[in-house]
């Protein structure tokens, strides 16, 4: 991939640099096409004074504080790869200072006047910012909303039935790392055979879960809402709703959290107003921007997540007409939670709104 540019490219700063995803977007700016002039990493005082590498350079972290932000203007970008609460306090001092901001947090998800944009899906929303901020999906929505996108736009999308089986790093590095030292207590054991014998070994610390998840599936993730619905998954009904700019679409979720380390993956029932034909919905998802058509059962092959850890895509199988509605496809998609699920997101749409600025071409 190449650039030209006609006028100086703009400043990124990468708040929250030092982070589970913050470290993938690092991986990536050194990756894809160089269209930015000086990057600056920043992340909270603990992490600051660390050297991190950027596009072969070393680079000290700054504390997040007002003067990180020095310097940054109008035509310059910040991601914000941390938590609701952090993106809550500093992106309007960015915003302040007439940079526009990219916030992979749920703090902005729910504010009309902020877009929630998926490059492949709705890339011209983008430029439709009035508080300056554009925010990035979560990482189940990302997942999918590739695949649904493009279907969408051939058949109508009507109704949507979702379960996620959720990967620990999506809760952070707290995640993995609650997953890595369950899965050294049961390691070698004959635990699992009986009640509750894992939940003994584990006890009561059990990271970022509800429950045990080595030798375990726990169906839980985020807070309790009314009638039984957890904030997660009303949030990926939401999202799905605004990317597709569908704000009645029907849509049910069920999120559960799985013991893989990387790697969400989604059960999906698209009902759509027109019939759908099985072999013609594989061809437009083989051609889909950002997805990757992996759909031979008889061969043994579809996707899996340790097979979509560390790669760009959504990759999609198990593509199949429902039985019982000619109107209804079903499939299994998965993606890397880290990189596709968000840093590559938040990458590809800064990258987007630097265009409008340094008018370069990729």
């Amino acid at each position: 991939m190449t650039a030209t540019r006609s006028t100086p490219p703009p400043a990124l700063a990468v708040v929250g640099a030092t982070g589970a995803v913050g470290s993938v977007v690092l991986q990536i700016l050194s990756q894809r096409a160089d269209v930015w002039g000086p990057v600056r990493l920043i992340a909270s005082s603990r992490s600051a004074g660390r050297r991190l590498t950027v596009r072969g350079e070393e680079t000290e972290v700054l504390a997040l504080t007002e003067d990180a932000f020095d310097g940054l203007g109008e035509g310059d970008i910040a991601l914000f790869l941390t938590p609701a609460e952090v993106s809550a306090r500093w992106a309007p001092v960015v915003t302040a200072r007439g940079a526009v901001v990219v916030d992979q947090s749920a703090a902005f998800r729910e504010d009309p006047g902020v877009p929630i944009v998926v490059p492949e899906v709705n890339a011209h929303t983008a430029r439709i910012r009035p508080r300056g901020i554009v925010a990035g999906p979560d990482c189940v929505t990302a997942a999918m909303i590739a695949a649904l996108g493009a279907l969408h736009a051939e058949y109508a999308l009507a109704e949507l039935a979702v379960s996620s089986y959720q990967a620990a790093s999506g809760s952070g590095r707290a995640g993995s790392e609650s997953l890595r030292r369950q899965l050294a207590l049961v390691a070698g054991t004959s635990l699992g055979e009986l009640p509750g014998d894992v939940r003994r070994a584990v006890g009561e610390d059990t990271g970022p879960f509800a429950a045990p998840l080595a030798l375990n599936v726990v169906p839980w993730s985020g807070e309790l809402r009314e009638d039984g619905w957890s904030s997660h998954e009303l949030a990926v009904r939401a999202q799905t709703r605004r990317i597709l700019d569908l704000a009645e679409l029907p849509v049910s979720v069920t999120c559960v959290q799985v013991p893989v380390l990387i790697g969400h993956s989604l059960t999906v029932r698209a009902r759509f107003e027109r019939e759908v034909e099985a072999a013609h919905a594989r061809e437009i998802l083989d051609s889909a921007p950002g997805v990757v058509l992996v759909d031979d059962p008889a061969a043994g092959e579809f996707p899996t997540p340790s097979d979509a850890a560390g790669t760009d895509p959504a990759w999609v199988g198990r593509v199949r007409a429902s039985l019982d509605d000619p109107c209804s496809l079903e499939f299994f998609v998965c993606a890397d939670n880290l990189r596709q699920g968000a840093a590559l997101n938040a990458t590809r749409t800064a990258e987007l709104i630097a265009a409008e600025f340094s008018l370069f071409t990729l």
